[in-house]
């Protein structure tokens, strides 16, 4: 039997209104517009970065104006560490990587009470290093692979 993925039910489930208004307290930005503008970007990065069954279940706990931004990026072939997400974030909108850092921080804060601890860690596993602090958590070590 096939192991099928369960649906992570999102602890905190909001409108897509309710996260616009929850990423511009996060970010404090002056208005709903730039809150979406930064949803968008940050989504539509992390689409292209998360892939196999915890995209799916990620989108399944975001709104769905969120979760088809997330689930219309094609993925990367490039996995990027956290920094280089951010860095990739700030080329493409043009922003600085402090901005893009910024953003991504107001963005995933909100995406983390949406996910839920279970699901958070296992995106976390599925991504590679910095990931964690980019979604507001303790990064921690990674164990080496025992050398053969």
């Amino acid at each position: 039997m096939y192991d099928q993925p369960r649906p992570n039910p999102a602890p905190h489930a909001m409108t897509f209104d309710q996260m616009l208004e929850r990423v511009r307290y996060e970010g404090a930005y002056p208005t709903r517009e730039r809150a979406a503008e930064a949803v968008h970007h940050v989504l539509a990065a992390l689409g292209r970065q998360l892939t196999g069954d915890e995209r799916v279940d990620l989108a399944q706990c975001l709104p769905n104006e969120a979760a088809l931004t997330l689930a219309a990026q094609i993925a990367d072939t490039e996995h990027l560490t956290g920094w280089g997400f951010v860095k990739d974030l700030a080329t493409r909108t043009g922003a600085t990587p402090a901005t893009a850092r910024w953003d991504t921080g107001a963005v995933l804060a909100v995406v983390t009470r949406l996910a839920g601890p279970d699901l958070l860690a296992r995106i976390l596993r599925r991504l590679p290093g910095g990931y964690a602090l980019l979604f507001g958590q303790a990064e921690l070590r990674r164990p080496e692979p025992a050398a053969a």
